[in-house]
C-alpha cells in the first residue's frame, strides 16, 4: 500500500543517502557547462537548487531562479537511456591463446538509483521496457534488463512544466502513476520548500520507513500538491492532437509537407539522440590485428543517417524528407503495430535540441491541416 509523508529538504539528503547506504550509485541532475546533466550525486548539495531551464524550439538555456527549489527545471538533453542502454555496450568478446579460445567475461550489471526522473522519463523507460521484453517475440538485451532491475527509481512530479513539453496530450504526466519506487512532489507551503514523499513499491515502503524525521503530510500540504499539479496539467507548453494520428501518418507518404521539413531539416540526427525512446543501433565486429581477440559491440545509430537504409547498394531512402517522415511516422503510427503504444512520451527534447527548432508537434498538426488521404496525388521525390 502506498504510503505519504512530507519533508524539508533535509529529509531529500536522507533519501540520498539512504539509497547510497543500500549499495545503489545515486545518479541525479546537477548543471555542468551551462547545462543540466545526470551524474553521480552524493547529497542535497548536488542538486540544481535555484536553476531553471528556459526552452524553445533549437533553443535552451539555464537561469538563476531567485528561490530555493531543488527540481525547478524540466529536462536536459540526455536521457536515462544513457545509463539502461549505454551508447556503446560490449556484448561479447573473444581472446585465442595457446591454452585454446575462451570468452571473455562480461562486467556485473551496475546497481543504481535515479533520483530525479520526470514523469515522462518513468514512462520512456517502461517504453523501452517493452520494446526490449522478451513478451513481444524481440529477445531481452540481458545487461540491460539486469540493469534496470536493479535500478531503483525515484521520480519528481512537474508542477512547472516547460515551454516544449507535452506529456499530457501523451498521457505521461505531469504526474508519474507508476513504474517507481518513490515518488517526489516539490511544493512551495507557507513560504517554506516543502516535499512530498510517496512509495510507489515494496522497496520504497522499506526504505521510507526507515528514514527519520519524515512526518504526515498536512491536509493542507496535500491539497497545495494536488494544486500545482492540476495547473501543470493544464499548461503544457506544447499540445499533440493523437486522435487518429498512426492512420493520419500512415496515410499520408506522398504529403508534399515532407519536402517542406526536408528544406529546414539537417538531418543531424539530433532529435534521435536526445529521445529517451529512440532504440535504433548497429552492431560492429572488430578483430584485433594479430587475429586473437574478437569484440561485438552494440551503438547507437539514427535512422536519419543516410547508411542507415543501406540495403543491396544503395540506401532505401536517399532524401532528407523521407528520413524525417521515417523517423515521425515511426515514433506516432507504425510504433504502435509493434508494441500497441505510442513511442513518444512528450518530453520535448526533440524540439529543443533541434538546432532549426522543428516541432513535432506542429509537423503533426501540418500533416492533419493537409490530409491527402483521400486525394489521388503524383508527388515524386521521397524514396
Amino acid at each position: 500500500m502506498s504510503e505519504m509523508y512530507v519533508s524539508g529538504q533535509s529529509g531529500i539528503g536522507r533519501l540520498i543517502q539512504a539509497l547510497a547506504e543500500r549499495g545503489h550509485r545515486v545518479i541525479g541532475p546537477v548543471v555542468r557547462n551551462e547545462a543540466l546533466v545526470y551524474d553521480e550525486i552524493k547529497g542535497v548539495e548536488d542538486l540544481p537548487k535555484g536553476w531553471t531551464d528556459l526552452q524553445e524550439p533549437g533553443r535552451y538555456r539555464l537561469e538563476q531562479r531567485g528561490d530555493e527549489k531543488l527540481f525547478g527545471y524540466v529536462v536536459g538533453s540526455a536521457s536515462w537511456k544513457q545509463f539502461l542502454n549505454p551508447p556503446e555496450t560490449v556484448l561479447w568478446s573473444g581472446t585465442l591463446s595457446p591454452e585454446g579460445f575462451r570468452t571473455d567475461p562480461l562486467p556485473e550489471p551496475p546497481k543504481y538509483a535515479f533520483f530525479g526522473v520526470r514523469p515522462c522519463e518513468v514512462a520512456a523507460m517502461q517504453v523501452l521496457d517493452n520494446v526490449y521484453g522478451s513478451d513481444n517475440g524481440t529477445p531481452s538485451m540481458g545487461m540491460r534488463t539486469a540493469t534496470r532491475e536493479l535500478t531503483f527509481i525515484v521520480a519528481v512530479n512537474c508542477v512547472e512544466p516547460g515551454g516544449n513539453c507535452f506529456c499530457v496530450s501523451m498521457d505521461t504526466g505531469p504526474t508519474a502513476n507508476s513504474g517507481f519506487d518513490i515518488s517526489i512532489t516539490e511544493i512551495a507551503h507557507n513560504g517554506n520548500m516543502r516535499y512530498l514523499i510517496e512509495s510507489g513499491s515494496e522497496a520504497g515502503t522499506e526504505i521510507l520507513d526507515e528514514i527519520v524525521g519524515l512526518e504526515e503530510p498536512t491536509d493542507a500540504e496535500i491539497a497545495a500538491q494536488e494544486s500545482s499539479l492540476a495547473e501543470a496539467a493544464a499548461n503544457m507548453g506544447r499540445t499533440l492532437d493523437v486522435e487518429g494520428l498512426p492512420e493520419l501518418l500512415k496515410g499520408n507518404a506522398r504529403n508534399p509537407r515532407w519536402d517542406s521539413i526536408a528544406d529546414r531539416c539537417l538531418a543531424c540526427a539530433n532529435c534521435t539522440m536526445v529521445c529517451p525512446t529512440c532504440f535504433c543501433n548497429t552492431i560492429d565486429d572488430n578483430l584485433s590485428l594479430d587475429g586473437k581477440h574478437a569484440t561485438r559491440t552494440r551503438k547507437w545509430d539514427s535512422c536519419f543517417t543516410l547508411g542507415f537504409s543501406y540495403m543491396h547498394g544503395r540506401p532505401m531512402r536517399e532524401g532528407v524528407g523521407a528520413r524525417y517522415r521515417q523517423w515521425i511516422t515511426h515514433k506516432l503510427a507504425t510504433w504502435v503495430d509493434q508494441f500497441d503504444e505510442l513511442g513518444c512520451v512528450g518530453c520535448g527534447r526533440c524540439i529543443t535540441w533541434c538546432p532549426v527548432g522543428i516541432d513535432i508537434t506542429q509537423e503533426a498538426a501540418a500533416i492533419r491541416r493537409a490530409d491527402l488521404r483521400d486525394t489521388p496525388i503524383g508527388i515524386g521525390g521521397l524514396a
